[in-house]
């Protein structure tokens, strides 16, 4: 660990109310995996639920090398876990005192920066084309969105994660 990242540990809220977990729905790209787990690395998630085809570090060693690429070691300092059914694992962390909030671009979703959370949290973030899945909406507390100008209006969800990432550490950091 380097001074800055001890450093910036140090601001982090002593607070263990204000836990962030993140939870990948069928998420299929090793190298998005990986980087979602370095940014949850280095913006303090308390850990990472993987669900359906999202790739795993322990599915031997093509996926472990190609998360690894990404994830520089994040894969192993950061807590995971596997839940095969999404589902099971929204409700899970609910009864957990979570709430569960999907990262989605629908219009009719709440803009990441006029978004008031609800300590501790979940991220769900989905599929890289087909998003969250439909079926989960009875698991979910709110959706929000990142506000966007340019004409593509989405992100990739390694981006999409650590601008939502990076949105809540903020607030942690500055309560």
């Amino acid at each position: 660990m380097t001074a800055n990242s001890q450093n910036a540990n140090s601001q982090l809220p002593r607070d263990r109310a204000q836990r962030v977990v993140v939870l990948l729905d069928n998420i299929r790209s090793l190298y998005n995996t990986g980087s979602i787990l370095r940014t949850a690395d280095a913006s303090g998630v308390e850990r990472v639920v993987l669900c359906g085809i999202t790739p795993r570090p322990d599915q031997g060693s093509r996926q472990r090398r190609a998360i690894a690429k990404t994830a520089l070691g994040a894969e192993d300092t950061v807590s995971w876990s596997y839940e095969a059914d999404t589902a099971q694992a929204l409700e899970k962390l609910g009864t957990e005192g979570y709430h569960i909030v999907a990262v989605e671009t629908a219009p009719d979703a709440v803009n990441l920066f006029e978004w008031t959370p609800r300590w501790p949290v979940c991220l769900v973030f989905g599929h890289e084309v087909e998003g969250v899945s439909p079926g989960l909406a009875p698991g979910v507390d709110a959706v929000i969105r990142i506000p966007m100008l340019g004409h593509k209006r989405s992100l990739n969800v390694a981006t999409a994660a650590g601008v939502v990432l990076y949105e809540l550490l903020r607030r942690r950091m500055h309560v």
